[in-house]
């Protein structure tokens, strides 16, 4: 049976409203996934139907509806706190059809991190060229243990915090250094120095744990080979469970 559902947040992010705006309306890419709005580039509102606000750089909200009282609704209302950092008060609502708590559960959770994604973006990357690449985990990935696989995998230990270093091995490349910048039981943010890694503990939510990564520098060949490492740990992974 169908059931609503309503995310409300609200963050300090490290950036101007004018950034902001456009990570949340056409950079999507670069801290959360790409967006299937073709924004024009002149910045003007796009023509698409599911635009309910569009007022740069204040307030965007994207409506989309479908039958049977289905709705997904997000939200973003963007504020200056000082020069340099503005709060962003973000709603999602929307419709489950099944399932209600554990994909509540699981899509407040990946709020959070996205949120924090965003956060990093603006204030690292702003602005950058980005390739986005991601990959699902392979179906024994969804096992209970995965996460703690895949940190070994990738050479994180049990003990690591925000802040920690975590270099990372890439095959014909050497290492490059990482810090953690996010992490707890469900997720785990690396941050290079051309690269948001991502990754998602959503076998705690049903299924498979996956990878989603944010380049800015693809051409140097190291965005490459961080993609093939990346997901060769979650393969990896996977194997060993």
């Amino acid at each position: 049976m169908s059931e609503k559902f309503e995310i409300r947040r609200e963050v300090v992010v490290p950036g101007t409203p004018e950034q902001i705006w456009a990570a949340i309306s056409a950079e999507t890419a670069g801290w959360m996934f790409p967006s299937p709005l073709e924004i024009p580039a002149d910045g003007s509102r796009p023509d698409s139907p599911i635009i309910a606000t569009w007022e740069p750089p204040r307030e965007l909200a994207i409506h989309m509806q479908g039958p049977d009282g289905w709705f997904n609704n997000l939200e973003y209302v963007v504020e200056a706190r000082d020069e340099s950092t503005a709060v962003v008060r973000y709603v999602h609502a929307g419709v489950f059809a099944e399932d209600w708590d554990n994909q509540y559960d699981g899509a407040s959770k990946h709020t959070d991190f996205y949120l924090h994604s965003l956060g990093q973006y603006v204030r690292y990357f702003a602005g950058r060229p980005t390739a986005y690449v991601s990959a699902e985990g392979p179906e024994s990935s969804s096992a209970p243990q995965a996460m703690g696989t895949l940190r070994s995998a990738l050479g994180i230990t049990s003990g690591a915090g925000v802040g920690d270093s975590a270099p990372v091995e890439v095959p014909g490349i050497g290492t490059v250094d990482a810090i953690v910048d996010y992490i707890n039981d469900w997720f785990i943010g690396l941050r290079t120095e051309d690269a948001l890694l991502r990754f998602y503990g959503r076998n705690a939510f049903g299924g498979t744990v996956d990878a989603a990564h944010h380049l800015f520098a693809l051409a140097t060949g190291i965005g490459l080979g961080i993609v093939e490492e990346v997901h060769a740990g979650v393969e990896r992974g996977g194997q060993h469970l």
